[in-house]
């Protein structure tokens, strides 16, 4: 764990924490051939990287109708009810998220509008592996389904029985998915781009994953929502803020993997010292010990001003950021997937059940990125209705603008109209 002033971190450790996202590179010569061999090999290389990797021989590659009711049905009564009231907190934050169709009339004659049109088809990863997260099942079905996409397809490990976890196959009923299959890793990333016997080609593939499926989403040439790696957090806190509750959050991002990331910056070394202590306090009664304890490694607690600490935040841009400061400082965080504010705001609250999306941007890529949102789910097409009188009202403007750029085809375009 790096515990240490802002002004005081030498060059390598600064840009070790803000560079955080260039493994990608290096796991591309792992990727590619997985890639190609899927484009070419299809469901064959699905079954072959499936064995591989999740060490689960697979007959059926999509789940069953039966299957899916079957997981529904087996689950306890309260995780259903868990699932439907997240499910709805969801769908209401994504409703007001909508973008509307509409036109307007600028100038006499001249009206400009936009229109929403939902795409055709979807595809949504899921991870598995060390863990199973119906969570994001909701998360990235859910909005597409609001945003009217037309088919939703969902894609997630299976486990070494071939099975796929119920909880998984119940979120994703819920949220409305069209069909789900038993693929995951860098295989299901590119059957989703490329199309195989059984799987669709999609417009589209969103969710998170870890890095070999980050990099294949970013290799594959399909459209994708945005880099979602490891999971990380940054907190800025100050005197007012409880430790154990910051320790908690730190502790929460680490047990997601490895390579997360957990970042405190604070004005106060006495609440540094407080964490720090709470870190090694509470770590005795987790599960997960091993993931956690490598995560620890990316853990850093950094002290300085507060202006400090909010400059390193922006730089930062964190996938996470929660703000327990007793000053209101919100309008000077500029970068930030997702913002938790207030000591009883943890980032479990926007990953479970407030209802905003958890699908966000990490690796210091929410400086130009949005976390999944109902926009990533349609495209927006200008309109413009122009009578005779619009036209003569930018006419001339048209055909000077054109003929200056020696386009005099299209200055005679509005010309010949203008006779």
């Amino acid at each position: 764990m790096l515990i240490k002033p802002i002004s005081q971190l030498s060059k390598h450790e600064t840009e070790r924490l803000l560079n955080r996202g260039a493994g990608l590179s290096d796991v591309n010569a792992a990727v590619t051939p997985i890639l190609n061999d899927v484009k070419e090999n299809g469901d064959a290389a699905l079954r072959k990287h499936t064995q591989q990797f999740d060490r689960a021989a697979i007959k059926e590659i999509e789940v069953s109708h039966k299957e899916i009711h079957d997981a529904v049905f087996s689950l306890d009564k309260n995780q259903l009810l868990h699932l439907k009231k997240a499910a709805a907190n969801i769908r209401a934050f994504h409703e007001a998220q909508l973008s509307k169709d509409w036109i307007k009339e600028f100038t006499p004659g001249l009206r400009l509008g936009q229109r929403i049109t939902p795409l055709e088809t979807v595809g949504a990863y899921v991870p598995g592996g060390r863990a199973s997260y119906p969570s994001t099942a909701l998360m990235t079905v859910i909005p597409a389904k609001v945003a009217g996409v037309g088919e939703v397809i969902l894609c997630t490990p299976p486990k070494p029985d071939g099975s796929v976890n119920p909880l998984t196959l119940a979120a994703a009923h819920i949220a409305g998915a069209d069909r789900v299959f038993r693929v995951g890793g860098v295989q299901a990333i590119a059957a989703m781009a490329y199309g195989t016997e059984t799987i669709p080609k999609v417009d589209k593939i969103v969710g998170p994953g870890n890095v070999y499926v980050t990099a294949a989403k970013m290799a594959c040439g399909t459209a994708i929502d945005f880099p979602a790696g490891p999971s990380e957090v940054l907190i800025i806190a100050d005197d007012s803020a409880k430790a154990d509750f910051i320790a908690s959050d730190m502790l929460a991002q680490a047990e997601h993997d490895p390579d997360a990331v957990s970042v405190l910056v604070t004005p106060s070394e006495k609440l540094a010292e407080q964490v720090e202590q709470e870190i090694d306090a509470q770590l005795k009664d987790l599960a997960r010990l091993d993931i956690i304890r490598k995560s620890l490694e990316n853990t850093a607690i950094l002290t300085g001003t507060l202006d400090e600490c909010i400059e390193f935040s922006n730089k930062f841009s964190p996938e996470h950021l929660e703000i327990m400061t007793e000053r209101d400082i919100l309008n000077r965080i500029k970068h930030a997937g997702s913002i938790f504010v207030g000591n009883y705001a943890p980032v479990s609250a926007g990953d479970y059940a407030s209802g905003t999306n958890h699908v966000l941007p990490t690796a210091g890529y929410a400086r130009m990125f949005s976390g999944l949102n109902t926009d990533h789910f349609v495209t927006k097409s200008s309109v413009q209705a122009i009578d005779k009188k619009g036209l003569d009202s930018i006419g001339e403007t048209i055909i000077g603008l054109a003929e200056a750029e020696g386009l005099f085809a299209h200055a005679n375009a509005v010309r010949i109209r203008k006779k």
